[in-house]
Order: C-alpha cells, then sequence, then structure tokens
C-alpha cells in the first residue's frame, strides 16, 4: 500500500513556512525532513511515524494513542507510530506534526 498522499498533502501544509524542509521517500511513505533530520512520515501502513525525543517517549506511549514503531523486529526509541484515526482532524495532525519538528529542530543539520 502506498501512503495516504491527502495525509502527505496535509503534512505539507502543516510544514509550509518552515526552512530548510524536504520531502524523501523513506520506511515505504513519504517523509518530511528539517534541516536533512527526518521529522514526520506520511507511512504506506496508514497515519503517521513521528520522530520524538527519547527522554519523552514513555511519557507520550501512556498518555497518547501512539505505539513503538518497530522496524525489522527492532524497537525504534526515537520515533513513534500514530494510527490514521488518531491524526484525522487538524488539530491532532497539527499536535504531531508540530512535535516531530520541534525535535527535529534540535539536531544537527545533515
Amino acid at each position: 500500500m502506498a501512503y495516504d498522499e491527502d495525509l502527505a498533502e496535509r503534512i505539507r501544509d502543516l510544514l509550509a513556512g518552515e526552512s530548510d524542509l524536504s520531502e524523501q521517500k523513506m520506511f515505504g511513505g513519504l517523509a518530511f525532513l528539517l534541516s536533512g533530520n527526518m521529522a514526520v512520515c506520511a507511512s504506506r501502513e496508514g497515519g503517521i511515524l513521528v520522530r520524538i525525543d527519547p527522554a519523552e517517549r514513555e511519557r507520550l506511549l501512556a498518555s497518547t494513542a501512539a505505539f513503538p514503531m518497530v522496524m525489522g523486529g527492532r524497537t525504534m526509541t526515537g520515533f513513534l507510530r500514530v494510527e490514521p484515526e488518531d491524526v484525522r482532524t487538524e488539530d491532532q495532525l497539527a499536535t504531531w506534526v508540530g512535535r516531530g519538528a520541534a525535535h527535529a529542530r534540535t539536531l544537527p543539520p545533515k
């Protein structure tokens, strides 16, 4: 399954004002990068992948509907998966995109 083009467009709209924004196919979806660092990705499995501060991981897992991202049997501690129903509204999506963008901005440019 390809990523949701409408979801990708909604993410694109939310990040439109960011400097050094780029897009790249990653993880079978479309990732949005700030200064070369992934912030959020429209997932081929539906929903999004969000890059987070690993120090915030347990709090976000306990307080949101997000769950760990697993690739190749390995849990990616700096990423969370958010299901389509949890990014249905603009407020929901903006919250997650904002989290991913905020963390990506803290990383050194690539």
